[in-house]
């Protein structure tokens, strides 16, 4: 099972790069498969170790994205590192072996602590839809332009039923990054 998450994960300089990232669940272990080239990648090797972060504000999904990497945060428990202040839970890892891989390496890692901060109430259709679109914004440079565009009609369309103040304004930081993104070619 995957889980749209946001990572953290801290430099051998003390800063903190916060990523959304889909996170393997495996029962006893998460597995996470950064793409080369990447900070959480390159992070998580240097520290061994890594926090996942579960929320439902999906304006830190589409900010990370667009460029608002500045969230509140404090300090991890019992790993290095911080995690997100808002988040509704949290699991602190640590990484116990690495399949190397050119493109994605596959990084096992095992659960340190875990802990509950608020309760998960469930997402909403705009949500859902911020979340899907910030997949695809993600992957801007690989996904044919024609699929992006169609499957952003669709999510629009629980983003319009649905969304309250924090997602209408997590949907246009995307909206604005997919618009920036266009091929010129479609501008006209």
């Amino acid at each position: 099972m995957i889980r749209e998450t946001i990572i953290t994960t801290q430099c051998s300089e003390g800063r903190i790069h916060i990523a959304p990232m889909g996170v393997h669940n495996l029962g006893d272990e998460f597995l996470i498969m950064p793409f080369r080239p990447s900070t959480t990648l390159d992070n998580l090797l240097a520290s061994r170790c890594a926090v996942v972060n579960y929320t439902d504000d999906v304006r830190i999904f589409a900010g990370c994205l667009t460029g608002r990497r500045q969230w509140p945060l404090v300090d991890a428990e019992q790993t290095p590192g911080k995690r997100l202040a808002n988040a509704l839970a949290h699991a602190e890892l640590k990484l116990i072996r690495i399949e190397e891989d050119q493109q994605r390496p596959r990084l096992y890692c095992t659960v340190l602590h875990e802990a509950n901060h608020a309760l998960f109430r469930g997402f909403n259709r705009a949500q859902s839809s911020v979340l899907e679109a910030a997949i695809l914004v993600s992957r801007l440079n690989f996904l044919p332009w024609e699929k992006i565009r169609t499957e952003i009609d669709y999510l629009r369309i629980g983003v319009e039923k649905t969304a309250g103040p924090a997602e209408w304004e997590a949907w246009e930081w995307l909206m604005a990054a997919i618009e920036e993104f266009k091929p010129a070619r479609l501008s006209d």
